[in-house]
């Protein structure tokens, strides 16, 4: 039984033309915006409701999934020390909940899962929500019209990013693996301002 397709996108600076063309090149259907936060300061047409009208009239069907997707969580029990812990979010029932209907929903569109970053790994549509979807979905990450990579080649990429690409005596592939996506979800993960050090350069507020 051949595994369903999902997509993931990053509306990145793009106009709102541009984003729609880019969504019927790759024939998406339907977007899971899985943003915590559904608004653009700089790029307003990507607000929550500007958004949902635009892909409404271009016959693409929206579902704000933050909140069960999201990467700034409302439990408490996701945060150590004020940051976020995609190992604890993927723990919790809303989450749970929210990769169910992604499964059920690939069986009837052609879903993106779309955030802000352009560059997946930078995101955790691709460190948290797609990880915990590989094994059931065919996944791919849109760069641009004519771009995309698929997880593994996220993964391969991943591995490089950290130095972990090389043969390890002591570690399999998938240790390895592991280590890259913990060390790039604490570099990438929400921190709650008032936790945030005076040095600290932020992270990815997805």
């Amino acid at each position: 039984m051949s595994k369903g397709r999902l997509l993931t996108v990053g509306h990145s600076n793009r106009t709102d033309v541009e984003f729609v063309e880019l969504l019927r090149h790759h024939g998406i259907s339907a977007v899971a915006d899985v943003r915590s936060q559904p608004y653009s300061q700089y790029l307003p047409h990507f607000n929550r409701e500007p958004l949902k009208q635009l892909l409404s009239a271009s016959e693409i069907a929206y579902v704000f999934m933050g909140e069960e997707l999201g990467a700034r969580r409302s439990e408490s029990e996701c945060y150590v020390d004020g940051q976020a812990k995609y190992e604890l979010i993927a723990k919790t029932p809303a989450f749970h909940a929210g990769l169910e209907r992604i499964r059920t929903g690939v069986s009837q569109h052609v879903i993106a899962l779309m955030c802000a970053e352009k560059d997946p790994m930078t995101c955790h549509r691709a460190i948290l929500v797609a990880r915990a979807l590989r094994r059931d979905l065919d996944i791919r990450h849109i760069i641009s019209d004519e771009e995309s990579e698929s997880h593994d080649e996220l993964d391969q990429r991943l591995l490089r990013r950290w130095n972990l690409d090389g043969q390890n005596l002591f570690l399999t592939r998938d240790e390895l693996l592991q280590e890259a996506y913990k060390k790039q979800a604490a570099e990438i993960a929400f921190v709650e301002k008032e936790s945030v050090p005076a040095n600290h350069e932020g992270a990815s507020d997805d």
